[in-house]
């Protein structure tokens, strides 16, 4: 998301975080594998090692990399938000190294987004991270005074579209995207990425572009029908709404994060029996999903890493619910939420030098395959006990329970899976399924269980 140009940014609201937009022709990603690796900051040598470590052993479709183009230099994450050119040449590696991971992700059977920032260039002046001189408003070879809107404040009023879609976000130079060689010039960038074998796109701050211009530069795309998702932030009330972006791709469904985030900490989990559109979000097809990303774990709107087991949990639930397209968040440690990645990007191994690896926790990267497994099938055999014990099938294919007590609790549990014998994923224990679909288990505080069809050994 567009963050920070200054240290203003520190005190940006969510609100003023920004939107992404896809496209018609794919809602959700295509294919038979629909999770997200998010690896925030990882430099482009170090996710392909992982696609073909831990992202195509584990059944993610897709993997999405941080900004490609040259940057602002700093050593801050926010500086890859703030564009000096189109070339990649940024922080985490140049076009071969770019390349060369796309190549070995697609080996590993993993398909890679670019997130793609498009709404604005930089705040200010001086060299880019791959040598090219700058100043606001003026991009040599790339773009002049001409290109960008004539609000040159910053966006200040979310219930005036106007404002929202024309005035810069914190102090950024906002891009004339209704004008034809402001959206040739992107389309040209996007094209370039397609052209090394970017499967999608994440589009950045999407709510400060109008519909319109994205679907237009969409249209000059080698491959207009590209998956691609939209950051366009909820706020109730505003000018502009997320579902204004549906028909070019799929919209990220930010209140599905925020309510995760209350449902978990202070509410019951009984209540998300119906979660989705029972809850007012966009309908699931068009919706992206996710229990934090970059902005929203630092912001402290949604869980984080911090948040111990609820925020475990959170994502276990979202990768066994059929809602929407998920995406894992994979950042690095942080006190100081400017703070760019450990190493420059460079990751020697998870969980040292502050790498969080998400994707890769047991709990989290084992439900992975049991969404592959369940995908298509509907949710049945719902119980729960009130409060925030929680159990669920996915047709005869699955069955996921979560115990969110402070104690542990054992029940017999009715499911819709055949007889036999199951690896309860979460803990690497077996279950016994009886010829009536039943089957006892015993559940610790904060844990859950996951059984799917097809894993019967540990």
């Amino acid at each position: 998301m567009a963050r920070r140009a200054l240290p203003v940014a520190a005190a940006l609201t969510a609100a003023a975080l920004v939107g992404m937009t896809p496209t018609t022709a794919e809602a959700s990603p295509p294919g038979t594998k629909d999770v997200t690796a998010v690896l925030f900051e990882w430099n482009y040598a170090s996710v392909a090692k992982e696609c073909t470590s831990t992202l195509g052993p584990a059944g993610y479709g897709y993997v999405q990399v941080s900004p490609p183009a040259e940057h602002i230099q700093g050593s801050q994450w926010w500086t890859s938000y703030q564009p000096v050119s189109y070339k990649i040449a940024g922080r985490l590696g140049d076009r071969s190294a770019f390349q060369n991971m796309v190549n070995t992700c697609h080996a590993a059977g993993v398909k890679v987004v670019a997130d793609t920032v498009v709404n604005h260039m930089s705040a200010g002046s001086g060299t880019g991270t791959g040598g090219s001189s700058y100043t606001k408003y003026s991009y040599p070879g790339l773009y002049s005074s001409y290109d960008f809107d004539d609000c040159t404040s910053q966006v200040s009023n979310y219930s005036d579209r106007w404002n929202v879609q024309h005035c810069e976000l914190v102090g950024l130079a906002d891009l004339d995207t209704g004008e034809d060689y402001v959206r040739k010039t992107i389309a040209g960038y996007m094209n370039d990425l397609l052209g090394l074998g970017v499967d999608g796109f994440r589009i950045d701050a999407a709510k400060h572009i109008p519909a319109e211009d994205l679907a237009n530069i969409r249209s000059r795309l080698s491959n207009p029908s590209v998956y691609w998702k939209q950051e366009v932030i909820y706020g109730s009330g505003e000018a502009v709404q997320p579902s204004e972006y549906t028909g070019n791709g799929d919209v990220q469904e930010f209140r599905y994060a925020y309510d995760l985030k209350r449902v978990f900490n202070s509410e019951k989990l009984a209540y998300l029996n119906n979660y989705g559109e029972g809850w007012g979000y966009l309908g699931s097809s068009s919706a992206g999903v996710f229990v934090d990303n970059h902005d929203t774990e630092r912001n402290g709107s949604t869980l984080n890493y911090k948040s111990g087991a609820n925020y475990t949990l959170a994502n276990v639930f979202m990768l066994a619910w059929p809602y929407g397209a998920p995406d894992i968040n994979s950042g690095y440690e942080w006190s100081d939420a400017d703070a760019g990645p450990p190493n420059g990007g460079q990751v020697n191994a998870c969980w040292q030098d502050g790498w969080k690896c998400q994707h890769a926790w047991p709990e989290i990267k084992s439900m992975v395959a049991f969404r592959n497994a369940t995908r298509g099938q509907a949710v049945g055999n719902w119980w729960d006990n009130g409060n925030n014990a929680i159990a669920f099938g996915r047709g005869s294919k699955g069955y996921v329970a979560i115990n969110h007590e402070s104690s542990s609790l054992t029940r017999t549990y009715q499911t819709s899976l055949p007889a036999g014998t199951y690896c309860n994923v979460q803990n690497n224990t077996t279950v016994s399924v009886n010829s009536s679909g039943q089957f006892t288990a015993t559940l610790g505080s904060n844990t859950a269980l996951a059984l799917y069809a097809g894993k019967s050994s540990c």
